[in-house]
Parts: structure tokens; C-alpha cells; sequence
């Protein structure tokens, strides 16, 4: 603090000097190069921008190199600019001292650190990430391009309170989470790299492959923290007098959190669903598309996306139509008229599953009789299929339209509910017939 405070002082102390370089040629000289070569820098930009289209010139480069078009070109304004005030101050430099062309000099550094900045994330695709580090990277080079980054550093150093014998300063904050959101990042893309490569070997089952990608992503994310905190000089086992307050939150408000991702864990260890399964849960049906360290992604046959908590696959009934294999049975019951022969009616029954292509030949469709009832015949019409993941009620009214066809073509009749209406009384009918002229 004591060096912070000596650099304003001696900044403040300089004052009349600034003010009787402003009597001089020079300063406003600077000021005024600055000036012009921002307004032609942006000029520049623009009348480049609106003659060349990125997209179409750069549409059949490699992705890196589109990136990189993509960047300069964000940031042409102020790469004209550097170009220009470099030029301005060489011109400077030929006419006076060097200590004259000062204020060209702090502006080209600070510009120049700002396009390097901005070029080299670049590869960072969270566009919050990308903007904290960006400014943070240049505020420490701005910082350090005017030689106020060691004061500024031990400003921030020298207040602060202790806690748990570790003693907490704004310096020891602002480092912990740059480090810890650029180690987050690195392990994330680390992570997302280790997964892809597990994704693509053939030897593996669709639950190991998802169990080791979320098992990798924990791991680098522990690491992460762990060396961060290291890095920092916080002691980790000085940190044990948060454990207690951490477990209270997790018995209280984070348990539904710490169930599903246990749940996660066991469906993905003992294998009951994976992605690719055909399940129903509840009043929900579809197939599993991904799973989740808190939930996993049931794809309907509408198009929708469900969300079910994976606590949600451990307590409750789920049925997997494809667990050991994809093969499934479908039944559709029907009736026919006592008037129609049932052996005859087996037959069109299984020649109407039969012409549907998703039907198996093998096993083969069976038709069985049910039931005499009332009104009719009651057969049930059975038949399997192998991909359930394309659907099951389409197949089922596909066989269920062909069983009419060939039940009409025979001319048997499908009974429907019939009533007989019985007067108990006489009823009186008078018929009436008005005559007109």
C-alpha cells in the first residue's frame, strides 16, 4: 500500500509538469496523431468490411484459419491503428526525443496488448469466459505497461482478514478465481477431449463409456481445484472447518442433488438403462438419448426432450423395452361376428401382421382365440418387432389398419354394441296432413 500511495503522490507531484507540457507542441501534437489515426483506423475497417465478404471467401477453409480470418478481420480498426501511430511516432522520433513521444508509445502498447489478447482467445467458445479473461488479461498488461502493477499488487496485499489460518486479502480473491476459472476451463476441454476419444472405442458398452467420460470430468475438475488452491499457497487442511457446514447443506438443501448424482452413478453402474433404450416411466415413453450427472434425457415420440431426475429411475417402476435385447411383442385384441369362421379368422389375422415389414417373420405372428363373449368372438393377434426405437403405437395401427382391410375384403363383420328399445306403454301416433288450396 505504502508503494501505491508513493506512485500517486509522486504522480500528483508531476502535475505541474503535465500541465507545462500542455504550453509545449508536443503533447497536443500526440494527442492529435492519436485522434486521427483512430477516426482513418476506423474508416479503414469499415471500407474493408463492406468489399469483403468473410463468409463466402472463407467458406471451404479449415475451420482454424476461418477463426483466425474471423478474428483479424474483429479486429482491424485497431491493427490499422497500431499501424498508423507506429508510423506517427517514427515520424516523431525523427524530429525530437524520444521522451516527447511518450503518450504515442503507452497507446501503441496498450492497443497491441489488446489485439494479442483478443487473437489469442480465440479458441475460447464461452463468450463469458472469453470476455473475463480478455479484460482481465488486458487490465494486468495495462497495469503493467504503465508500471503500476507491482503497487497496484501490493495495494491489494496488504489488506485483509483472517479466517480459519488462512488469511484472506482482495490480491489472494482476484488470483484464486482467474486461476480457478482458467484451470476449470482447461479441465473442461481436457475432459471433453478424454471423452471423445472413450465415445469412439468400439471395445467399450454405451454405460461404460458414459460412466468413464463423467468419471474423467469429476476427476480433472478435482485436480483442477486441488492445484489451484495449491498454487495459491491456501492450505487444504485449513479448510476443515467448512467440512461440518458443508455436510449440514447437504443434509438440508443440496440432498435431492447428491441423490440423483448417486442414482446417475448406480444407473450407469449396474447397466439397467444406457442410452439407446426404449423405456417407459410413468405417463413418459420414449428412448434414452443422453445421460446426465442429475438427470437423464428421455427423447418422445413428438419430438420432446424430458428431463427425469435420476432419482426418478431408482425409485420408481421402469419399464425397458430393449434391456437384454430389442426384440418386443406387441398384442392386438379384436372381435369378429358369430357368423365368421375362427379358423378362417386366424389366418387373416396373421396374414395382416405378416405384410407389415417391421414384423418379424421370426418368431413368427400367431393369432389365438380368446373368448365367446356376448357379442362377439374375442381373438388376440400377437407379433414381435426389433426396433421399438422407431416406434411401437405406429407399427401397432399399421397391423391393426391392415386387419381391417383383410377382415372387409372376407366380408366379416366386426361386432359393435347394439341396443333393443322395449315400450311398456302404448304410444299414440298421430298423423296429421295439412291440405293447401
Amino acid at each position: 500500500m505504502d508503494e501505491l500511495n508513493a506512485k500517486i503522490h509522486d504522480l500528483l507531484a508531476n502535475l505541474p509538469q503535465i500541465d507545462s507540457e500542455f504550453a509545449t507542441v508536443w503533447l497536443p501534437l500526440q494527442a492529435g496523431i492519436i485522434i486521427v489515426a483512430i477516426l482513418a483506423a476506423i474508416v479503414i475497417a469499415r471500407l474493408v468490411r463492406s468489399f469483403f465478404d468473410v463468409t463466402n471467401a472463407t467458406l471451404r477453409w479449415p475451420l482454424p484459419l476461418r477463426l483466425i480470418v474471423r478474428a483479424f478481420l474483429r479486429n482491424l480498426a485497431p491493427i490499422v491503428f497500431i499501424l498508423l501511430a507506429v508510423i506517427g511516432r517514427a515520424a516523431m522520433l525523427q524530429m525530437t526525443y524520444p521522451s516527447r513521444s511518450y503518450l504515442l508509445g503507452v497507446a501503441v502498447s496498450l492497443v497491441t496488448a489488446w489485439v494479442v489478447i483478443s487473437l489469442a482467445t480465440t479458441i475460447i467458445r464461452n463468450p463469458f469466459v472469453k470476455k473475463l479473461v480478455a479484460v482481465s488479461a488486458w487490465t494486468i498488461a495495462a497495469l503493467s505497461i504503465l508500471g503500476l502493477l507491482a503497487p497496484t499488487a501490493a495495494g491489494l496485499d496488504s489488506v485483509g482478514i483472517a479466517m480459519a489460518g488462512i488469511r484472506i486479502t482482495p490480491l489472494l480473491i482476484i488470483k484464486t478465481v482467474v486461476l480457478l476459472l482458467v484451470a476449470l476451463w482447461l479441465a473442461s476441454l481436457l475432459g471433453n477431449l478424454i471423452e471423445s476419444r472413450v465415445q469412439s472405442t468400439p471395445d467399450l458398452t454405451p454405460t461404460i463409456k458414459v460412466l468413464l467420460g463423467k468419471l474423467i470430468r469429476i476427476t480433472l475438475i478435482v485436480l483442477a481445484i486441488i492445484i489451484v488452491m495449491s498454487s495459491v499457497g491456501i492450505d487444504l487442511s485449513a479448510l476443515a472447518l467448512f467440512s461440518g457446514a458443508i455436510g449440514v447443506g447437504l443434509g438440508f438443501g443440496l440432498q435431492k442433488i447428491v441423490s440423483n448424482l448417486i442414482s446417475g452413478i448406480i444407473l450407469l453402474a449396474d447397466k439397467s438403462i444406457k442410452p439407446g433404450d426404449v423405456i417407459s416411466l410413468g405417463d413418459k415413453f420414449g428412448w434414452i438419448d443422453r445421460m446426465g450427472a442429475r438427470y437423464t434425457s428421455v427423447v418422445t415420440r413428438d419430438g420432446r426432450e424430458v428431463l427425469v431426475p435420476n432419482e426418478d429411475f431408482i425409485t420408481q417402476r421402469v419399464v425397458n423395452w430393449s434391456y437384454s435385447d430389442n426384440l418386443i411383442r406387441l398384442d392386438v385384441d379384436f372381435g369378429v361376428g358369430y357368423n365368421a369362421d375362427p379358423h378362417q379368422v386366424r389366418e387373416l389375422a396373421v396374414e395382416a401382421a405378416a405384410s407389415q415389414p417391421r414384423v418379424l417373420k421370426t418368431p413368427a405372428p400367431v393369432c389365438h382365440l380368446m373368448a365367446f363373449a356376448d357379442s362377439s368372438i374375442n381373438f388376440s393377434l400377437r407379433f414381435w418387432i426389433e426396433d421399438p426405437n422407431d416406434g411401437i403405437t405406429n407399427i401397432r395401427g399399421l397391423v391393426m389398419l391392415a386387419l381391417w382391410d383383410v377382415l372387409k375384403r372376407e366380408n366379416i363383420e366386426i361386432p359393435f354394441p347394439q341396443r333393443d328399445l322395449n315400450m311398456r306403454n302404448p304410444l299414440h301416433v298421430v298423423l296429421s296432413k295439412d291440405v293447401t288450396d
